[in-house]
């Protein structure tokens, strides 16, 4: 019509951050591979490429596929089918989930626990729920993102902490407001960086400025501690140290869903004021069954844990006897740093074309010019495979120039 001013309509999305159109163009891209079979050994059959060792998953003590947890899982089934009625507040609470609850709560040395239907979601829910206005959350500045879009969504004031900086912990600890409730949160082990947060140090400092202590172990249980108990453990530490014990079923245990184990006063009011739970469907009979069974199975078998720790120290050993950069890693997580981005796909590449899954990891995701290998170590692999994967991110180096 006559007047009427033509704007362009605007794209969808907006600019993405990863250049996936350049990665495909130069057959480069290996994000979102289909895996066809999941294998003994640390291996997995994947579409396009055969048979990989996989280096780029969270199974730390090879529990994927073990016997005793997937027949638990199918003897859910069996029992309630492959759902429930719904949310957890009102039809869809299974006894099954009360049984794995118990079973978190008991592994943990906490009163109580709630389970939900992801770690984002646990992690998210928990912080967003427990603050209000005049709260101050003081998060590492490492931590996972889902702790940060918990602290972003929370009413209360968010300030973070260099890096294991404890020093600087303390100032954040100072100048918070003291009619207000604060709560320090922390990745235990960090899930880019494989080092593990100051835990003894930190827990001083809340007691000393009336702080409370949340510490998401999605990577630590299973992984740290002498019968992988976690990092309350590993520091020889009281279990009442950390009031907000947050964890994963995803990674050392393999199912799906998140939980948080603390004292009944907490885990009532999760129950009742966490909208990811209160608005979410429960976790599926399958997956409460694997997990409850896959508790069970790593206090039955204390090797698994010997393992892994045998295993990733092997295998960091060989990398930084070869002259790579693993910063500070002390667990299974291990970073292998490259610098540039470029030289960083290019390492990758040569490992995934000679049967190794193992993915780039570069910015934003962690600070520019520190792009990385993201290594992950499990007790399924044999001391051989470890040999072989060190030897093709060595020759991949070398070949780019990254090592000498």
């Amino acid at each position: 019509m006559a007047g009427e001013i033509s704007v362009e309509r605007l794209p969808l999305t907006p600019d993405m951050l990863w250049p996936v159109k350049e990665y495909k163009a130069r057959d480069l891209y290996f994000y979102l591979e289909q895996t066809d079979e999941m294998l003994p050994n640390g291996r997995v059959n994947v579409k396009n490429y055969g048979e990989m060792i996989m280096l780029g998953g969270y199974s730390y003590l090879g529990l994927i596929g073990h016997p005793k947890i997937n027949a638990a899982a199918k003897a859910a089934v069996d029992k309630f089918g492959t759902g429930t009625h719904g949310v957890r507040l009102l039809a869809g609470t299974l006894s099954l989930h009360n049984e794995l609850e118990n079973r978190i709560a008991e592994f943990k040395q906490a009163e109580a626990a709630i389970s939900m239907s992801s770690g984002y979601v646990t992690n998210l829910a928990t912080i967003s729920s427990l603050l209000r206005k005049g709260d101050t959350v003081i998060c590492d500045k490492l931590n996972h993102a889902s702790i940060v879009d918990g602290c972003l969504l929370s009413m209360a004031k968010f300030v973070r902490f260099r890096h294991n900086d404890m020093d600087h912990l303390e100032r954040r600890l100072r100048e918070a407001n003291p009619h207000g409730r604060k709560l320090v949160v922390a990745d235990a082990v960090f899930s880019m960086d494989g080092d593990i947060i100051d835990l003894p140090e930190m827990a001083r400092l809340c007691k000393k400025y009336d702080a409370y202590l949340m510490i998401d172990e999605a990577h630590s249980v299973g992984v740290i501690g002498k019968t992988g108990h976690g990092i309350e453990e590993h520091f020889d530490l009281p279990p009442d140290t950390v009031d907000i014990k947050m964890g994963t079923l995803s990674k050392t245990i393999p199912s799906a869903g998140g939980y948080v184990a603390g004292n009944e006063e907490l885990i009532t009011f999760l129950k009742h004021e966490a909208r990811a739970f209160i608005y979410s469907a429960a976790i599926p009979p399958a997956s409460a069954g694997a997990a409850k069974a896959a508790f069970d199975v790593i206090e039955e078998e204390p090797w698994r844990v010997e393992k892994i720790q045998t295993n990733y120290k092997y295998f960091a050993n060989k990398l930084t006897d070869a002259g790579y950069d693993l910063l500070h890693t002390q667990t299974a997580i291990v970073p292998v740093v490259c610098g540039s981005l470029e030289d960083t796909v290019m390492v990758a590449r040569h490992c995934q074309l000679n049967g190794i899954f193992v993915q780039t990891i570069g910015a934003p995701v962690v600070p520019e010019g520190s792009s990385r290998l993201r290594a992950c170590v499990s007790a399924a692999h044999s001391l051989e495979d470890l040999d072989y994967c060190a030897a093709m991110i060595i020759e991949g180096g070398k070949k780019q120039g990254v090592i000498a």
